[in-house]
């Protein structure tokens, strides 16, 4: 079958170099991006510039910044609005009474939120390691980063590409759309009012992504507007769950629905890419050993969608049980996440979110 990543005498090339087709093939196709998820965030504070530096550095195609906005409206990188367990909040008397719970696309979270904070509150705040059990080596970097802005990372980027003399993309998030729309914050129009402020916005490589369809649909044209190269791309969450945007609207199609080939055929009438989980890839069974592939890759080409899937990373807690090694449970083991990434990618995948991109690029470049 011709995919978007196949390539005529693959087979021969395979035969004649010892390979699969389907590996011959990906060497001959554009090569498979790497996306540095949250930085690079196995070996830094997540979202935090040390850790987009750590991500450029180690060979990153693109760093991903998740957007939340604060109490005036300003666009930070978190991966949610609670930022309890990735900053020093709670230890901050000064800020003890603004501990609340809020419901957020149907989950009831308690602790702080962004959008109790204005931009200099939360910048005297400093960010923690998220996962300290798994990744306690981080623990040492605790307390000596702030929360940047949107802006600030655009920036930081362009300084990194003018100083590495290579094009580094930005793939941001626009989180939780419609639980910030009901608290009266646009974070929309503020993404596309900041990218377009920005040289670097207009013309380096972007990818635009949410978990929602209708803020895609209204940013669809606009964001090419301001950077025509740019695209978008429709996370997939859980298949037995609803869109938060569709879920709110008291809609039943689940993102299992937007899977099958009609559903991928609608979803490219607003997105370039599509966002599945690694184990929509590969389903994994209750002990986490691999199960047959889907064919999801295969159907999103059909529908003229590239794939870029979430999220590899290193410590064998994460991997398929099949590439696990005898080492403990949250030790590292790059043998394993790259042999993962590339049965990824023998199945055509176009680009990955990676916490470890050195280990992302070992992957891709074939080292």
């Amino acid at each position: 079958m011709l995919t978007r990543r196949h390539i005529l005498g693959a087979a021969g090339a395979a035969a004649a170099w010892g390979a699969t087709p389907a590996r011959a093939a990906a060497s001959l196709a554009p090569r498979p991006l790497v996306f540095g998820h949250r930085g690079a965030s196995a070996l830094r504070p997540e979202h935090t510039l040390a850790s987009y530096a750590k991500a450029i550095a180690d060979g990153a195609d693109y760093i991903e910044p998740d957007l939340v906005p604060t109490r005036d409206g300003v666009l930070v990188a978190r991966h949610e609005s609670d930022i309890t367990g990735t900053t020093d909040v709670a230890d901050r008397p000064e800020f003890a009474a603004r501990r609340r719970t809020l419901v957020i696309d149907g989950a009831r979270k308690t602790g702080w939120f962004t959008t109790d904070f204005t931009l200099a509150e939360l910048k005297t705040l400093r960010a923690r390691e998220r996962l300290p059990a798994i990744r306690p080596q981080n623990t040492r970097y605790d307390g000596h980063f702030d929360i940047p802005t949107f802006e600030e990372i655009i920036d930081f980027v362009a300084a990194e590409s003018a100083a590495r003399g290579r094009v580094v993309g930005l793939i941001p998030e626009i989180k939780n759309s419609t639980h910030f729309h009901t608290l009266g914050h646009t974070p929309e129009e503020t993404f596309l009012r900041v990218i377009a402020a920005h040289d670097y916005t207009r013309f380096a490589p972007l990818e635009v992504q949410s978990f929602e369809t209708t803020n895609l649909r209204m940013l669809r044209g606009r964001v090419q507007a301001i950077n025509p190269q740019a695209r978008l791309m429709l996370l997939m969450g859980e298949r037995q769950e609803v869109p938060p945007d569709l879920a709110a609207r008291g809609q039943q199609t689940h993102f299992g629905d937007l899977m099958t080939p009609d559903g991928l055929r609608e979803v490219r009438t607003y997105a370039d890419v599509i966002g599945p989980s690694n184990t929509d890839l590969i389903p994994r069974d209750a002990t986490g050993a691999w199960q047959a592939p889907s064919t999801l890759v295969d159907d999103a080409h059909r529908a003229g969608l590239l794939v870029h899937s979430y999220t590899c990373r290193p410590e064998n807690h994460f991997l398929p049980r099949q590439l696990r090694n005898d080492a403990a449970e949250n030790a590292r083991n790059p043998a394993g996440a790259i042999a993962e990434i590339r049965r990824y990618l023998d199945l055509g995948l176009d680009g990955f979110f990676t916490d470890d991109p050195a280990i992302g690029r070992l992957a891709v470049d074939g080292a």
